[in-house]
């Protein structure tokens, strides 16, 4: 699991186990979802150490092919469009490591097994495939997934504050530019961290571990094919089902996607009940957000629809009431009884403090909660970890991290040849030749100095090492929460250098997509390592398939990103009024907000939000330093997920919570009567309902590009309210 300022759900079930390294290793078995081989590998093997060697298993001579790669790359498109579509949804993303290891296993080894291994298809696609190509197919899958964090937060924020084009189209050579910067650093200066914290900290990581055992039993003889076949067929069903369920949305969507109960029931005579659709209390049908909910589970999900509850559907109306906040009338003589509560901008900067939104209002106590509960999860979740590391001698070598080996060490536990081995000269000469294309990027496209542009890449590397860390040991991901701290910093820097405030705004957001997205993609390569470690694949070749997937995730997250704001302009220019867009781009919101905030002369808070803001933050450390002290970690479940409140907060749209929250509890109430179906089919399903809406979002997206989609004339308005068309 990551989380960013948005609450990222990960694609395994590892992240539910407490953060002891024996539990871990269960939890990552258990996610590996072949009951019989799990049960069978967790009773022999130590997840911090290799796979013995199969002796029966053939030797792979060709462990990085050009059918992995592509394979890898087109797998983790697919997730990276999915991504960007839930991203600028509400923030939810999910990890392509699972995906890209039972679909690839599927494909591949089906098109080996059809196609000779002579001529050029045979060269190309043909031959055996084995659990280290395996490998290979995911580590480029998650490589070519990743980044679509860039485009979801900072890069958008750029586009609300005015800071770039009015199209981002007009600007494809900065995007692709500065997505570069994040991507290609963070990929080379990875390399050193895998020693450190796979062989010698011996970190479980417990999505790449499930991953590690996932390609190992779907490798296993027959059985294994058996289950791969079943698990193929379930993801396939489920993501072909949803991704034509999300394209017939638009054209009906009042009928089998939007239920607007508030708007049709004042229709009838229960006027007051109108509250409802203002304050955004609909349910939607959306099959990505009940198949985040089934892989959350109970806590996260809950904890999300508990704090909608709270912010929503108490303080929001309090805050109204009591004219501590205020709403907008969209259609004063038509609809006088509509009112929009979640605008963000005003002309007027004063208005910010003196008649701010709801949802304005709510930003900053979501926000501080967020940024508050991860410093401290991670913080309490290191301490033991740090204790232990001192007590056996463990320690920090920087400079053993640069130095280049020149044989294997008979008492080394990482017995993996020299040859196999990323050459020194390969990462240095590409990190070195990184920091210069970064440096001269932002210093020509986004006016930022030598010095500022190296001080956003140290920052980056520091951020990976809180990532990784928290990572390996925990399956959470804070590093672009984490990443807040790079616009503290560059927003000291802008007032100390008297900046305006436009160019100050300019400097703290491309800070912070460098420093935040070059840790976030290495923390991302880190654990794709450690799959290979665990499976003995050669670290070069992943290597290699992670630069070709990051040159995916360059283009394709760019050309998304222009798909999706050119077919929904609301994206980068909302409404100023509130009223309704299909993607409500929380992180957007909040990532504009901070870098207004900290590039402002004065604060624009309003203080009754920063005095809830304060209490909030000072109640949810409380409570993880209560949990991590005295509450035995069997109960933790019951411990509200802070992150989780926070962003539901940020996130005006209380659908998602509510979708969550009844995925969590399908799969709750399926993994307890029949946990053996539960197991084989849980994260096929549920990674198809999340890939399949997210697919399908990109496909409408083309539709109304193409004037051809719902919105166009070509649907129906039924169950729609009258002011808009829902969907």
């Amino acid at each position: 699991m990551s989380t960013d300022i948005d609450y990222v759900p990960s694609a395994s079930l590892a992240h539910r186990a407490t953060y002891s390294s024996s539990e871990n290793e269960k939890a990552a078995l258990k996610a590996a979802e072949n009951v019989d081989v799990v049960i069978e590998l967790m009773d022999d093997h130590d997840v911090s150490k290799p796979f013995p060697p199969d002796l029966d298993a053939p030797e792979e001579t060709h462990q990085l092919t050009v059918r992995a790669v592509f394979v890898g790359c087109v797998l983790g498109a697919i997730v990276g469009a999915s991504n960007i579509y839930l991203g600028l949804k509400t923030g939810f993303t999910f990890g392509p490591q699972l995906f890209g290891a039972i679909f690839g296993f599927a494909i591949l080894k089906s098109i080996s097994k059809a196609l000779p291994e002579s001529g050029l298809l045979g060269w190309l696609f043909g031959g055996p495939f084995g659990p280290k190509e395996n490998c290979t197919v995911q580590s480029a899958a998650t490589a070519a997934g990743g980044l679509g964090v860039l485009f979801v937060s900072a890069i958008p924020a750029m586009y609300r504050l005015n800071l770039l084009s009015v199209n981002p189209q007009d600007d494809i050579g900065k995007l692709i530019a500065l997505t570069c910067t994040a991507g290609f650093f963070g990929v080379f200066f990875v390399i050193p961290l895998r020693r450190y914290y796979i062989v010698h900290q011996k970190l479980t990581f417990p999505t790449p571990a499930a991953t590690a055992y996932t390609i190992r039993s779907l490798h296993f003889g027959k059985k294994g094919e058996e289950v791969a076949k079943k698990k193929s067929w379930s993801l396939l069903i489920s993501f072909a089902l949803t991704f034509v369920f999300k394209v017939m949305t638009g054209y009906a969507p009042g009928v089998i996607y939007d239920w607007h109960i508030g708007w049709s029931l004042s229709r009838i005579g229960f006027t007051s009940i109108i509250a409802l659709e203002n304050y955004g209390w609909i349910i939607e049908f959306t099959p990505a957000f009940f198949g985040a909910g089934m892989l959350s589970g109970l806590n996260a999900s809950w904890s999300f629809l508990g704090g909608a509850v709270l912010a929503w559907g108490i303080i929001a109306p309090s805050i109204v009431s009591t004219g501590r906040a205020v709403g907008v009338q969209l259609y004063p003589d038509e609809f006088p009884e509509i009112w929009s509560y979640t605008a963000m901008s005003f002309d007027d900067t004063s208005r910010y403090v003196t008649s701010p939104s709801p949802r304005y209002w709510l930003l900053w106590p979501g926000v501080l909660m967020m940024l508050v509960y991860s410093f401290a999860d991670v913080m309490m979740s290191l301490i033991p970890i740090f204790a232990k590391m001192k007590k056996t001698g463990i320690s920090i070598n920087f400079k053993g991290l640069f130095t280049q080996r020149t044989e294997v060490d008979e008492d080394d536990e990482d017995q993996t040849p020299m040859e196999h081995r990323i050459p020194f000269a390969w990462w240095t000469t590409g990190l070195f030749l990184s920091t210069v294309m970064s440096c001269a990027i932002l210093a020509t496209l986004f006016n930022m100095n030598v010095g500022e542009a190296i001080l956003a890449l140290i920052l980056g590397f520091i951020f990976s090492f809180i990532g990784v860390q928290s990572s390996g040991a925990t399956d959470i991901n804070p590093v672009s929460t984490v990443a807040k701290a790079s616009q503290l910093i560059f927003g000291g820097i802008g007032k100390g250098s008297n900046l305006a405030l436009s160019p100050a705004e300019t400097l703290n957001l491309t800070a912070g997509v460098v420093s935040a997205g070059s840790a976030a993609q290495a923390s991302d390569m880190t654990g794709d390592l450690k799959t290979g470690y665990l499976l003995g694949a050669k670290p070069r070749n992943q290597f290699i398939a992670q630069l070709c997937g990051s040159v995916v995730a360059v283009f394709l997250t760019t050309g998304l990103f222009i798909l999706f704001t050119k077919a929904t302009p609301c994206i980068l220019h909302p409404d100023p009024n509130g009223a309704s867009c299909t993607y409500g781009a929380p992180s957007v919101s909040a990532w504009s907000a901070v870098a207004l905030a900290v590039a402002s002369p004065n604060l624009p808070i309003p203080p009754s939000s920063g005095y809830t803001a304060i209490a909030l933050s000072i109640f949810s450390v409380i409570s993880v330093i209560v949990k991590h002290l005295w509450i035995p970690k069997k109960y933790w479940v019951y411990v509200p997920n802070w992150n989780a409140v926070g962003l539901a907060f940020v996130t005006p749209q209380v659908y998602y919570p509510i979708a969550m929250g009844a995925g969590s509890v399908f799969s709750y109430f399926w993994q307890k009567r029949n946990p053996g179906g539960y197991d084989m089919y849980m994260f096929a399903i549920s990674a198809g309902l999340l890939a399949g809406e997210g697919l399908g979002g990109v496909f409408q997206a083309l539709l109304a590009v193409a004037n051809v989609d719902g919105g166009s004339g070509f649907g129906t308005v039924i169950g729609c309210p009258a002011f808009e068309f829902c969907g």
